[in-house]
């Protein structure tokens, strides 16, 4: 997705596949700030004193797409800055509106092709009558869409889109290239940003003042990156690593805040890798029951995977992650400059989620990270994208969002057995990824990962480790229940199962295969 942003005065334009509902949206963010919304499609019905089915019908659709591009195209040269605009579905395949689109915010409406046929399909539009082309016809346009957009909000709710506009309308101040995903969940939205710079160019999704704001960081990641956040209003940095995600930790981290008589009006900042964001969560979600968490994920790993979701908490000595609570952040700024200085080792390890990730995602994604594509904002943006759907889904771990913890199962078991220190996070779960390769029987796909996890820098083999105390610590997992610790298996990327159950001699030999 390439952004657009050189100019800021443009309107904001909706696009999106048919059943979006842009039309509706558009009207719904217009009511809201007072104004009309513009739709193209009656504007061509004012044009050739037709419908826009009876037109498409009876001249065919060459005939239709010129008369739309000269109407789009008028009506984005002329539109201004306070403006609401909804276009027809196929609007965007005329280059010549995709030209006209460069100067204004392009909202994609993004829609499940199931939900937009039972929206659309069978009906009078000419091309939502038999539903595999229809889905054939979402599946072409998806690129388009996808390179046109400043932002991505999914069609949920016709009044989803005025509630993300404050959001929306920062892209107008934020540097260059800046993207924003809208990331939904049953306990709330909440704004994603995405580009170069954003650490310290004035975006924030909590208004300040009056909510003041306590920084939780790392003594390596504050000293770098701490002051472009401008003023802060109180700050604790821990020592890095994930032997400071602890309940000593949160307990300085609390007390600090009462020092510096932090309230509920008040919000905590994370601004570092996974344990800094999990435990800042944490202790935000806890502190006076519970206040605002804004994630500045500056490792690969937070801002692939853990910056997302509202997953936090801490570790014991006897198992990873368990005691915490699901506190969904109020903004997340991911910021691809802070990877630059991230050490070698750090942003191989955070190379296992985005595998994991592709594993779980399938479709291109997997076929560029299988490719050995590069890791750039793009593949960092659509590995986001594949965890908001997901925990879009299910927010409290209770089906479907249970694949995300693909290769963890057995990588927190092999922290937990090394004392949490020998391993970084990525470099644990990439091992895990082998065992549950090999618990699938994908032996093809297990040896393809493990040159792609070799090539990173990524462990396939671990040595020194007790294998029963990896074992133990495998069943102690907190997702286990009365019939023992579900697998999370692999039938092909893209098709990921959970809830698997697997022989205790299956898993042994698994795990002795990479703990040797």
């Amino acid at each position: 997705m390439a952004s657009k942003l050189s100019t800021r005065g443009g309107a904001v334009v909706i696009v999106g596949f048919m059943g979006a509902g842009k039309t509706s949206a558009a009207r719904a963010l217009a009511s809201a700030r007072g104004r009309a919304a513009i739709d193209s499609d009656r504007l061509i019905e004012q044009r050739v004193g037709r419908t826009v089915a009876d037109f498409f019908e009876r001249d065919g659709e060459a005939a239709f797409r010129a008369v739309e591009e000269q109407v789009v195209c008028e009506l984005l040269d002329a539109a201004e800055g306070d403006d609401v605009i909804s276009l027809g579905g196929g609007a965007v395949t005329s280059k010549r509106v995709r030209r006209s689109l460069r100067r204004h915010v392009v909202v994609w409406l993004d829609v499940d092709p199931a939900v937009a046929w039972r929206r659309s399909g069978g009906g009078k539009r000419p091309l939502s009558r038999e539903r595999r082309a229809f889905h054939a016809l979402h599946s072409e346009r998806l690129p388009i869409y996808e390179s046109v957009a400043d932002a991505i909000v999914p069609a949920t709710s016709r009044q989803t889109l005025a509630i993300a506009y404050p959001a929306l309308a920062t892209l107008r101040d934020a540097p260059a290239g800046t993207r924003m995903l809208w990331a939904v969940s049953a306990s709330g939205d909440y704004p994603v940003w995405v580009g170069r710079g954003l650490v310290g160019a004035g975006i924030w999704p909590v208004e300040r003042p009056p909510s003041r704001r306590f920084l939780v960081s790392d003594e390596n990641v504050a000293a770098r990156w701490a002051a472009r956040l401008g003023e802060l209003d109180g700050q604790l940095a821990i020592r890095p690593g994930e032997a400071s995600k602890t309940l000593a930790s949160a307990t300085a981290i609390w007390q600090a805040m009462v020092a510096e008589r932090i309230t509920r009006s008040d919000h905590v900042v994370a601004l570092g890798g996974g344990v800094v964001g999990d435990l800042a969560g944490f202790c935000a979600a806890t502190y006076q029951r519970g206040i605002p968490v804004v994630q500045v994920p500056t490792t690969l790993v937070a801002q692939v995977d853990s910056a997302y979701g509202g997953k936090t908490g801490v570790d014991l000595l006897e198992a990873k992650n368990y005691v915490g609570a699901f506190h969904q952040p109020a903004g997340v700024l991911v910021d691809p400059g802070t990877l630059d200085t991230l050490p070698a080792p750090e942003l191989s390890a955070g190379y296992a989620e985005v595998l994991k990730t592709a594993l779980i995602a399938g479709g291109t994604l997997w076929e560029r990270v299988a490719a050995d594509a590069p890791i750039d904002e793009q593949l960092i943006l659509d590995c986001i994208r594949c965890k908001l759907a997901v925990v879009a889904a299910d927010e409290r771990d209770g089906g479907v969002r249970q694949v995300l913890n693909l290769g963890h199962t057995v990588g927190h078991a092999i922290e937990v057995a090394a004392g949490y220190g020998r391993y970084r996070h990525g470099e644990a779960v990439a091992l895990g990824l082998l065992v549950a390769l090999r618990l699938s029987g994908q032996e093809e796909l297990r040896g393809r990962v493990a040159r792609l996890l070799d090539a990173h820098g990524l462990p396939t083999h671990a040595s020194g480790l007790d294998i029963e105390a990896v074992l133990a610590a495998t069943q102690l997992d907190k997702k286990r229940g009365p019939g023992g610790v579900p697998m999370v298996l692999v039938d092909e990327p893209g098709r990921v199962r959970h809830g698997a159950a697997v022989e205790d001699r299956d898993l042994e030999q698994a795990v002795l295969e990479v703990v040797a």
